[in-house]
């Protein structure tokens, strides 16, 4: 799972909208002025709010500008991000290759890899849509009563549990 922590930016009923905190590698990279990471952050200055649910908690314990912690499941991660990129490069070369195979004129062969690619990203958005309220797929609060218990090791390289 991964953790993030997070300010507390709205309290509704069912959950909060969190304001991830940045955790900025730049500067600790060997790669520092070619890596285009850096310059992306320093572009893209907009904020993003994530929706947690609060899974049965009270609402009234949780006040805005709280810092909490949320946890992402791995396999969601890597679920959904094949299912970004995938399906869209899917449609792209199933749609150009068949138009390719039918008409053989080049023309058509670029529109229709252009309109495979963008019912791929409408496929990709239904499919958001669709699982939006989907707890399964949904980032987790990480706090005292739900506590989470991972491996890490020492200085004797023997795995302790926190």
């Amino acid at each position: 799972m991964i953790i993030e922590t997070g300010r507390i930016m709205a309290v509704e009923r069912e959950g909060v909208w969190v304001e991830t905190i940045q955790k900025s590698a730049c500067g600790s990279c060997k790669a520092e002025k070619g890596c285009g990471q850096r310059l992306i952050n320093k572009w893209d200055s907009h904020t993003s709010y994530i929706w947690v649910l609060l899974e049965g908690r009270s609402s009234a314990d949780y006040q805005l500008g709280d810092e909490i912690q949320i946890g992402i499941p791995e396999e969601v991660i890597t679920k959904n991000s094949l299912i970004a990129y995938l399906i869209p490069l899917l449609m792209l070369v199933i749609t150009t290759a068949i138009t390719h195979i039918q008409f053989a004129n080049e023309a058509i062969t670029i529109t229709s890899g252009f309109a495979g690619l963008l019912l791929g990203g409408m496929i990709v958005s239904w499919y958001s849509w669709h699982n939006r309220h989907n707890p399964e797929l949904q980032p987790v609060l990480v706090d005292d009563t739900k506590p989470i218990h991972f491996f890490q090791s020492d200085e004797n390289h023997q795995h302790v549990a926190n």
